[in-house]
Order: structure tokens, then sequence, then C-alpha cells
């Protein structure tokens, strides 16, 4: 079956190494926070101005002032502090944020990504900080579902929507597995959720899928 949302945070979460600095995306990745257990130190950061962010609050113990860069409630962890968001953004831009995790509209095989905007319609009126994180992290993954609601795939060829970040993205992590952007040769399969085949992943991208070597 494939990995649900919860799975697919907790596949990611594991991957993360002690010690890294981790900023998480709107939408999907904030998850990731409410996987990794207090007594491994992996520091999250929020480019509102938030560094050592935990798992979300408790029913009953919500600070409606202590929120995410997507508006959503948190808590902080043992050693967690605030800064400016002038800061917040200083570290980011400066690379001294380890790994981002964002969601993805479309990643393309060298590595692009598009994640804020679909049309000329939407409502996003512009990037915002995904375009700093895509180009200052120093990792960037993508955790999104593999293919669109109505079955269109995400992995391309050519992203064609407006791009996020440009031949950046070193990971991704679907429902149907993770795969790893190698440069010069495209997606690479690290690992398949269970029961689901190579040959099926690959029928669900739009990009040619390779087997690890």
């Amino acid at each position: 079956m494939p990995f649900n949302r919860d799975q697919m945070a907790a596949r990611a979460a594991d991957d993360i190494p002690e010690g890294w600095v981790v900023n998480l995306g709107v939408g999907m990745p904030t998850n990731i926070s409410n996987k990794v257990p207090l007594e491994r130190e992996v520091i999250f950061q929020s480019e509102n101005g938030v560094l050592g962010i935990g798992p979300a609050p408790a029913p009953g113990h919500e600070n409606p002032w202590l929120i995410n860069a997507g508006k959503g409630l948190i808590t902080l962890r043992p050693g967690g502090s605030y800064c400016h968001h002038a800061d917040s953004f200083a570290m980011i831009r400066g690379g001294h944020i380890d790994l981002c995790v964002l969601g993805g509209f479309e990643v393309a095989e060298n590595g692009d990504l598009a994640n804020w905007a679909t049309s000329e319609n939407d409502t996003a009126p512009a990037v915002g900080g995904a375009m700093d994180l895509g180009a200052g992290a120093k990792r960037l993954w993508v955790l999104m579902d593999h293919t669109t609601k109505d079955g269109r795939p995400k992995l391309v060829e050519a992203c064609g929507y407006p791009l996020t970040a440009l031949g950046t993205v070193n990971r991704i992590y679907t429902n149907l597995g993770v795969f790893e952007v190698q440069r010069g040769l495209g997606f690479v399969v690290l690992d398949l959720a269970p029961g689901v085949t190579f040959e099926e992943a690959q029928s669900k991208s739009a990009a040619k899928l390779h087997r690890p070597s």
C-alpha cells in the first residue's frame, strides 16, 4: 500500500541526521516536526523567527501567539528561542540551514521545483520565502503526493508551472517512495512504499526513473 501522509512525514523525519537545522515549508512538511522524538536533537527553524520548534500542541494547550510561518500552532522545544524576521532570513540566505523540506506541484528531473503557482489566476501574490529557502538551504527535499488528485504525474522532465527554485532539489518523498535527483541522470529510486513496484512508480511518473546502481 502507498504511504499515507503521516508515514511520508515519518519516513522523511527518520532520514534527518542528528544536529541538523531544518526549515519546514507550509503544508505537508510541517508534520515532520511531529515525527522527531524529543530525545533527538533536530533544530526546526521557521522563517517568521522561531528556532527550536517542537511538535504540535496537545488539545487545550495551544498558545495562539506561538505559530509557524504557515500560521499553524506550534510548541517550543527546551532551549528554543525567537528572533527578528530579518535575522531569520539571514540564517536562510547565509547558508546556515542544513535542510529545507518544501511541498511541491512539480519536480523536474534536473532538480527544478515548482510549488507556489499553477496558473496566472492563483491567489498567491508571490513566491514568498520558498524562493530564499530553495536557493539558500544546503539541501532541499520535497514532500508531496506522487500525482495530482486527477492522476497527473508530479515527477516530470521539465516543470510547466512557474519555478520556485532552479536545480536545487536533492530528494523527493511521495506516497509511492523516496527518489533522489542525481545530476546528469535524473530520478533514482531509493525506496518504495510496501507493495509498490518499480513499474507502478514509473507508470505514475512523467520522467524516466532509474534503479540504484
